[in-house]
């Protein structure tokens, strides 16, 4: 079996079967795969510091552990949810378009 190891040793085909004959005894090199899969460029998160009051942290602490949850994740989902019903909200008031 032959290793593809550069995209440009596929050919072009005709159609599916002579494809499926040049795969029949090709296969495509494990690295070049690796290659080929996107990385995200972009963090899925940005780390951001907030200041609280060490009364409030410590209750949403208590909370969090009572909840079984991580405190961080309990107030990013508090900020989801609320983000949510702005968004919801404001969607609301905006007036229809063709209705002035």
């Amino acid at each position: 079996m032959k290793t593809v190891a550069r995209w440009s040793q596929i050919p072009e085909f005709e159609d599916e079967k002579e494809e499926a004959a040049f795969w029949s005894d090709h296969a495509l090199d494990p690295r070049l795969m690796n290659s080929a899969i996107q990385r995200q460029t972009v963090r899925e998160s940005t780390t951001i510091t907030l200041r609280f009051d060490p009364q409030m942290l410590s209750r949403i602490k208590r909370l969090a552990r009572h909840r079984y949850l991580n405190y961080q994740s309990m107030i990013k989902q508090w900020l989801s949810e609320r983000l949510e019903e702005e968004v919801a909200k404001q969607n609301s008031r905006a007036p229809e378009k063709g209705q002035d």
